[in-house]
């Protein structure tokens, strides 16, 4: 008998802590679900809009470039960003404006240049791009045609 009370009092220790740990777990949910939730502060800030890279020397390399962007409520409504403009024939279109090229065409023998076009891949920082570019190279080396067949000189006595 000593046995069965010693059982029942473990068991009821045992229901009694799995209460309290329920209502523990209970509690913690509660106070989570409790508290109010923060609100999404909505920004009044606008895009940002970059000006052109300008070179720091010269007409390429290292340069800047200046942010603006609108809204009462904005904590920064400007700031300068570093770029770079590529020192290569490509810079006349301006270096935010990437292009995809055709292959070069068939060297003009009036002109000695041959051409090709590029379509506007991508235009970054918000850059105002043209939608079609042509650009021409000299053709290289020029070569003469060569006679066709053998000719031979022929002596007049």
């Amino acid at each position: 008998m000593p046995q069965q009370q010693q059982q029942r009092r473990m068991f009821a220790a045992a229901l009694l802590a799995l209460v309290f740990v329920l209502a523990a777990v209970s509690t913690t949910e509660a106070g989570k679900k409790e508290k109010p939730e923060k609100k999404a502060k909505k920004s009044d800030c606008g895009e940002w809009q970059w000006s052109v890279c300008v070179p720091t020397s010269g007409d390429c390399g290292l340069g800047t470039r200046e942010g603006t962007r609108t809204g009462a409520e904005c904590k920064q409504t400007t700031k300068t960003q570093k770029c770079k403009i590529p020192c290569n024939w490509k810079k006349q279109f301006g270096a935010e404006c990437k292009y995809q090229f055709q292959a070069w065409g068939e060297c003009d023998l009036n002109t000695a240049l041959k051409t090709r076009t590029g379509n506007l891949k991508r235009a970054l920082h918000n850059a105002d791009c043209q939608k079609t570019v042509t650009i021409s190279k000299p053709c290289g080396k020029l070569t003469k045609p060569k006679p066709q067949g053998k000719f031979h000189l022929l002596e007049v006595a």
